[in-house]
C-alpha cells in the first residue's frame, strides 16, 4: 500500500531524492540504480510498476526508497508480517546485511517476537501502550519472564517442525487502549493473575538481567 500503483519504480525511489536533495537527470538515475542493487533487484526493475513484482520484491523496493536519503534510523513497522515464511527470512537477512554494510539503526516493530529476536540487540515488549519487559534480546528470547512476553514467544512459528514449543493460549478479548484495565493492564487475560494485579499497578523492576513490570517478581 505504500507504493503508488501509478508510478514506476524509478519514480517511487527517486521521489525523496528529487524532493529533499533537489537532484535531477543522470544523478537521480545513478542513485536509483545503486539503491536497487543494494536491495538485490536488477536495474531493469526501475522501468516496471509495483503490480509486476511479488510481495517480497515490493518490500525490497520500499526498503530501497527508505535508504534513499541515507538515514541513520529507519522505523520498520511490521515489515514482514504479510510475507510468506521463506520470503520473510530473505527480507530479514537483507535488513541485517544492510545494517552491517551501511551502519543504519532500526526501530523494529512487530508482534512476531521470533523475528524481533533475530533482528534486535534490545527488545522492549509493550502491552496496551506500556512497556512490560525490556532487556537484551538474547536474554529475553531464551528466558522471557513477563506472561505476555511468554505468550508472544509461544505463538511464534518454530524454526523446525521437531522443535519443542510450549503452548500458552491467552483467553479473553484485548481491551481498548482508550479504556484500559486498572492496575496491571494485562491481568484480565493473564494465566497467573492474583488479587493484587487488579488493584496495584506494577512497575518495571530489574529481574534476571532485564526490567519486568509484573507482580510475579514484585515483593509482597
Amino acid at each position: 500500500a505504500s507504493l503508488s500503483p501509478r508510478m514506476r519504480v524509478d519514480a517511487i525511489i527517486a521521489e525523496p531524492l528529487i524532493t529533499h536533495e533537489r537532484l535531477h537527470g543522470p544523478e537521480v538515475a545513478k542513485r536509483v540504480s545503486r539503491l536497487l542493487d543494494l536491495v538485490g533487484l536488477p536495474e531493469r526493475a526501475a522501468q516496471l510498476f509495483p503490480h509486476e513484482f511479488s510481495g517480497g520484491q515490493r518490500q525490497r523496493i520500499a526498503i530501497a526508497r527508505s535508504l534513499a536519503l541515507s538515514p541513520r534510523l529507519i522505523v520498520l513497522d511490521e515489515p514482514v508480517s504479510a510475507l510468506d515464511v521463506s520470503i520473510r527470512a530473505q527480507i530479514l537477512n537483507l535488513l541485517r546485511d544492510l545494517q552491517a554494510q551501511l551502519g543504519v539503526s532500526y526501530l523494529f516493530i512487530a508482534h512476531d517476537l521470533a523475528a524481533v529476536a533475530h533482528m534486535s540487540y534490545t527488545i522492549a515488549v509493550m502491552y496496551l501502550g506500556q512497556i512490560v519487559e525490556i532487556g537484551d534480546a538474547a536474554t529475553i528470547a531464551t528466558r522471557p519472564r513477563h506472561p505476555y512476553t511468554q505468550a508472544l514467544f509461544a505463538a511464534a512459528l518454530p524454526s523446525h517442525p521437531s522443535e519443542p514449543r510450549e503452548e500458552l493460549v491467552l483467553t479473553g478479548e484485548v481491551p481498548s487502549p482508550l479504556n484500559p484495565p486498572l492496575a496491571c493492564r494485562f491481568h484480565p487475560r493473564c494465566p497467573h493473575a492474583m488479587p493484587r494485579c487488579s488493584t496495584e499497578e506494577p512497575v518495571l523492576r530489574e529481574t534476571d538481567g532485564r526490567l519486568v513490570s509484573c507482580h510475579l517478581y514484585t515483593p509482597a
